[in-house]
């Protein structure tokens, strides 16, 4: 996300100017940040939580939202778009371009985003009394953490990776990790090098450091 000039914003005048752009920006504090675009593992990945969220919560009072729903903090003074993210609050059909009172937020990490996410933002998440996990999925790593909000009040790490089946308790929802990443393919290995190969090449034994550039 970059920084643009923001002029002295309030949350209000935000979501009237927000209105009216073509491209997506987040508010933080009288700061406002452009979104720049995803690449399609992001998106296929954010998808494919979306679709198994929007069934699992079909029938219930929770609704299910992507990319383009604003989530406010008010807390924070903020306003984010969250990857993904679930509210079961009714008080939440009172508006109809944001959000208030999160259950669940899953954001995609991406090279550019992911110490935001991690860090300030998931600070600003925090304050939300409503919230009880937040998500982070590393499609690299092919990892998906869950942050879940205990009885205490303290926030635990839940990772899951490999044949795994990742759960998101506030919900009672349960998906393997084959479903989060689908049509993504595994990031490619680098082959290890192999004797004789080009980055493991002995010298001759004949090798005499005086023979470079010499003449026959």
């Amino acid at each position: 996300m970059n920084a643009v000039p923001s002029f002295g914003f309030t949350p209000e005048t935000y979501l009237e100017w927000e209105a009216r752009q073509t491209v997506k920006h987040e508010y933080l504090a009288g700061e406002i940040f452009a979104m720049a675009g995803a690449r399609d593992a992001h998106v296929t990945v954010a998808g494919n939580v979306f679709a198994l969220l929007r069934a699992h919560n079909r029938g219930t009072p929770c609704r299910t939202y992507i990319a383009d729903m604003k989530l406010e903090v008010a807390a924070a003074e903020a306003f984010f778009y969250p990857d993904v993210f679930v509210t079961c609050d009714p008080r939440d059909l009172a508006s109809e371009t944001w959000k208030t009172h999160a259950r669940l937020v899953v954001e995609v990490l991406s090279d550019s985003t992911e110490a935001f996410d991690r860090g300030r933002k998931f600070q600003c998440y925090r304050l939300l009394e409503s919230l009880q996990e937040y998500v982070l999925i590393d499609i690299g790593a092919r990892v998906v953490e869950v942050f879940r909000r205990d009885t205490s009040g303290h926030w635990v790490l839940w990772p899951y990776e490999g044949e795994a089946v990742a759960e998101f308790a506030s919900l009672e929802f349960r998906a393997p990790l084959a479903d989060v990443f689908e049509d993504v393919p595994p990031p490619i290995e680098q082959p290890n090098p192999q004797p004789g190969s080009a980055f493991d090449v002995a010298p001759s034994p004949d090798f005499r450091p005086h023979d470079l550039g010499s003449k026959p």
